[in-house]
This record gives structure tokens, sequence and C-alpha cells, in this order.
């Protein structure tokens, strides 16, 4: 399998390029800001077809780039339906201006072809099974992707917003939560295989296992202690 990922744009989300092979289809995960050209050269590079574009969650920084790569390649965008909203009103999801300049790089707006993810889906793409979990917390349509384990390969987990290394994503923007980012975190994360690879919407790859022993709010989680005390930084827009 072929994983080619890149940071991309002011915030420096991690935008992924998934293939069973080079010279083969392809899917993308999360084209943030400034993340076009990345896709484009990617591709190019790895001699991939894209099939379809998945979303984490609305947030700008990981849809920027929806519209133009959609276009250019004619595949449709998959999103949770509670998050649908911010590709067309980015400013309302974050509840505050992001700021004219900056607004004035963007294409907001739906692709011509949406479809929405729902819990426990089964998407197979470009020869890929995906397994969608609904992962409230951050924003209330946040959804985690994860790849069954191979022979050749652990487990695969694309957890966006909601689980980095060392940390979580932030819960005080328009739709976060941190009950429900800690529920997310123990119902979809610890049931997970120490040797799953998870691969965030920032920062390093890390695994599970890394996270079980190192990261405070997942210990927390796992000791089952119900709000969080630790002031540990949280990251993501």
């Amino acid at each position: 399998m072929l994983i080619a990922g890149f940071p991309a744009g002011a915030w420096g989300t991690n935008c992924y390029l998934v293939a069973p092979a080079a010279g083969e289809e392809c899917v993308i995960i999360d084209p943030g800001h400034q993340a076009a050209q990345g896709v484009e050269e990617t591709l190019k590079k790895h001699r991939l077809k894209p099939v379809a574009v998945v979303l984490t969650h609305g947030h700008i920084d990981h849809v920027a780039s929806v519209v133009p790569v959609c276009g250019a390649h004619d595949v449709p965008a998959w999103i949770h339906p509670s998050d649908r909203y911010m590709m067309s009103d980015p400013e309302k999801a974050l509840g505050r201006s992001i700021g004219m300049p900056l607004m004035g790089e963007l294409t907001v707006g739906e692709p011509d072809d949406v479809r929405e993810l729902t819990d426990g889906a089964q998407l197979k793409l470009a020869g890929l099974e995906f397994s969608v979990a609904h992962a409230p917390g951050h924003t209330k349509g946040s959804v985690t992707f994860r790849m069954p384990e191979t022979t050749e390969i652990p487990s695969v987990f694309f957890s966006g917003d909601l689980l980095f290394a060392g940390s979580i994503g932030r819960t005080d923007l328009p739709g976060g939560d941190m009950d429900e980012m800690l529920a997310s975190l123990a119902r979809v994360c610890l049931p997970l295989d120490n040797s799953t690879v998870v691969l965030s919407g920032h920062g390093p790859q890390t695994t599970i296992g890394q996270e079980r022993a190192t990261n405070p709010y997942l210990r927390e989680v796992a000791a089952g202690r119900q709000g969080s005390s630790t002031d540990a930084p949280r990251r993501g827009m």
C-alpha cells in the first residue's frame, strides 16, 4: 500500500493520498488550505488517479482545497452531514472571521458531488476499505477512517483532529465539546490495537500504543476518569 502525506497551508494540515500501489487509483484525505499544488505534485510523482476526497471534518484548514481538487478530477467529496455547512460558511464554523486576506485565496463552497458519511460505514474506494467512525468533540461531524491490518502492514488510523501525537484536538470552537471528545477517545481510540499506526490531521505519525502510554488525555480516559484535569496543550484550528 502507498500512503503519501504532506503538511499544507497556514495551519500545517496533513493531507494524505492513499492507494494500493503507485500507478493505481487513490483516495485523497483532507485537502486543506493551499493543498491543491501538493496534491497534483503527489499524483504526478506516484502516477495516481483520484477517485474520491474524504474529509475528517469541515474546518477550513481541512477542506479549503476540496472544490479545486474535486473539480480538476471530477470526483466526489465525502463528509459527515453535521459538518457539511462548513464548506460554504467557514467563518460560522470558527465563530469569528478568519481574515479577509486569507479568505481571498479560498474557493468557498461545495464541489458538484457531495456524499454524506455515517457512523459505522464501510467505504470501498480505489480498491481500499475504510471503516468510518463518528467521533464528535472537535466538531459535531468529526469522523475517523481506519484501514484494516494486512499481512504486510498494521492497521492505519486517520484520526483527523481527534487524536494527535501527545495531544488531542481543541474543543473551544463552535461545535466543540470536551465531554464528547473524551467519549470519542474512549469509544473510537481505546479499542484499537497498540500496533495501529495513527496518521493525524496535524503533526507527526504515532501509534495507539505510544499514545496509550504517554498521551495525558488518552491515559485519563483509559483510567476511567470522567473529566479532563490535564492542562496539556490541545491542537488543531
